[in-house]
């Protein structure tokens, strides 16, 4: 059984106002007084950021447990302040982001100028173990046309500086100005893939493996592939979902890598069409279908997401429960469409923020 782990980004905001408030350093301080352990909560680009990341789990019910606390642990050392904490890929109200006080961070500001200082997202990455870098980057090779119908569910930004932007995931567009981001053509080999990381560190343009923001990427500090693609997910259980499927398309690549089946040849050029798609629609209207590069129904995507992985979920026992968030969420919605439902009934972004921040917390 494969591991998983989840890092979410939560925004910080004013508990009266709603507005984004840059107190990440002392919400750190007060989880650092509080006991909680040093891998857990994390400092990010923005002040009105706050990271927490889960230990690796093999159970899935553990997992979302785990979600849950540390997304009420967060709550409540941001309480303390007079902040809150919301599961929201972007703010909806105009905000002047922060930069938090890191060497690292200014370093960034100073390289990459309004890129960095508008960067405010918040988003979900997921972790699964693998043996070895060469299944790593095997599995990177052969998950990449399955991306973007993540993205496409985890949607969860449509506003952007108090604006409607016309996208569920405003985000992925964002967050594509890091000149490292996006999809990546197929690497082949471990040594490739070290190769040509080294060759974008010798450019000097970003700093180090970290900064490589490959839409999935061999972990800098963890034996895992991690997949970054998505949005921080209003619900728990969407992030839940996520983490099924992004463990289900490991476990999937890595058979295929052993029984000789080839990446499916696709080129980063039509990969990136297909994740502004899915940041264009969301759940809401088309996506592009990663076996056909054509547009369709974005369930058809979904439903040929799930039937891809469907044996790999079978076999580790998680195939009735992805079933049932799947049909749950396209029944429902993702925060994306929620957010647009709470503005057309209340014709107010801080009551959105104020809905999303109790079912952040709750």
């Amino acid at each position: 059984m494969r591991y998983v782990g989840v890092e979410e980004e939560l925004l910080l905001v004013d508990t009266d106002t709603y507005e984004p408030c840059a107190v990440s350093a002392a919400v750190l301080a007060m989880a650092d007084r509080a006991g909680a352990d040093d891998d857990i909560f994390q400092k990010e680009l923005q002040g009105q950021q706050l990271e927490f990341a889960t230990r690796p789990q093999s159970d899935m019910g553990a997992l979302e447990a785990e979600i849950r606390s540390r997304r009420r642990e967060s709550a409540e050392h941001a309480g303390r302040l007079g902040a809150s904490v919301a599961a929201l890929a972007t703010s909806p109200l105009p905000v002047s982001p922060a930069i938090s006080a890191d060497e690292r961070y200014r370093w960034m500001r100073r390289e990459f100028g309004l890129t960095a200082l508008e960067q405010l997202t918040c988003g979900c990455h997921v972790h699964v173990s693998v043996e070895s870098d060469e299944e790593g980057v095997a599995v990177v090779d052969r998950i990449r046309p399955w991306l973007s119908p993540l993205l496409a569910m985890s949607a969860n930004s449509p506003f952007w500086q108090g604006i409607d932007t016309g996208y569920r995931s405003y985000r992925s567009r964002v967050w594509g100005r890091w000149p490292s981001a996006g999809p990546t053509d197929v690497f082949g080999s471990a040594q490739r893939y070290h190769d040509h990381v080294a060759a974008m560190i010798a450019t000097g343009v970003v700093r180090d493996r970290g900064m490589v923001y490959f839409d999935a990427r061999l972990a800098q500090n963890h034996p895992t592939v991690e997949v970054r693609v998505a949005d921080v997910c209003l619900d728990a259980s969407t992030t839940v979902l996520l983490a099924l499927l992004v463990r289900g398309l490991v476990e999937t690549a890595a058979r295929e890598w052993r029984e000789g089946v080839p990446p499916l040849p696709v080129g980063a050029g039509l990969l990136r069409l297909a994740s502004w798609r899915a940041g264009r629609s969301g759940l809401d209207d088309i996506l592009i279908h990663p076996h056909t590069m054509t547009p369709g129904p974005a369930e058809a995507a979904l439903e040929a997401l799930l039937d891809h992985v469907s044996d790999a979920l079978e076999d580790m026992g998680d195939l009735p429960l992805a079933r049932e968030g799947m049909s749950r969420l396209l029944r429902t919605g993702n925060g994306a469409r929620r957010q647009r439902e709470l503005l057309r009934r209340t014709g107010d972004l801080k009551a959105v923020i104020a809905d999303c921040v109790h079912r952040t917390q709750e």
